[in-house]
């Protein structure tokens, strides 16, 4: 009987010990999730889907993969319905994707990228580097900043007026 005793107790006290344990959620996950819409959105040429995880706002700062810089939400909307609306048959794969959170409410990610779309009709290839800064703002992880970076960058491809201003 009293060892019927110990071993209910002791199969008593596993079990609140692990009720009592708090399952770790991963603190990167949203802000990963936040990032794999980018890429859906990226590869269906879809500006509503990929400006949606941008912090709306005109102060904004994108730095270009070609070399160039806009700031404004709305004007980086102007210029990606400008570029998706000659974009086809996009291929885009990250890879060394880097998530580090900078506190509960900020993060960065670093990437590298390797994108392969017909623009215009001709097929275009390019690779590099990206980091997004990520903010937590009203319970919902946005980007608050874009630099990317080619591996080479085509100097055919045109340049939109607001991005060759140095700002």
């Amino acid at each position: 009987m009293k060892k019927i005793a110990i071993f209910s107790i002791l199969i008593l006290a596993f079990s609140m010990s692990a009720f009592g344990q708090k399952t770790k959620t991963d603190p990167t996950k949203p802000v990963r999730e936040v990032f794999d819409r980018l890429v859906e959105g990226i590869k269906q040429a879809d500006v509503e889907k990929v400006m949606s995880i941008y912090n709306k706002t005109e102060d904004i700062l994108f730095f270009n993969n070609n070399g160039s810089v806009t700031r404004g939400w709305e004007t980086m909307k102007k210029n990606r319905e400008a570029t998706y609306a000659k974009v086809s048959n996009v291929s885009l794969e990250t890879t060394g994707v880097r998530i580090e959170m900078l506190g509960t409410n900020s993060a960065y990610l670093s990437c590298k990228w390797k994108q392969t779309q017909e623009y215009d009709g001709k097929l275009e290839s390019a690779s590099g580097r990206m980091t997004l800064v990520f903010k937590l703002i009203n319970k919902k992880w946005q980007v608050i900043h874009l630099h990317t970076s080619p591996d080479n960058p085509d100097a055919n491809r045109p340049v939109f007026t607001s991005e060759r201003q140095n700002q």
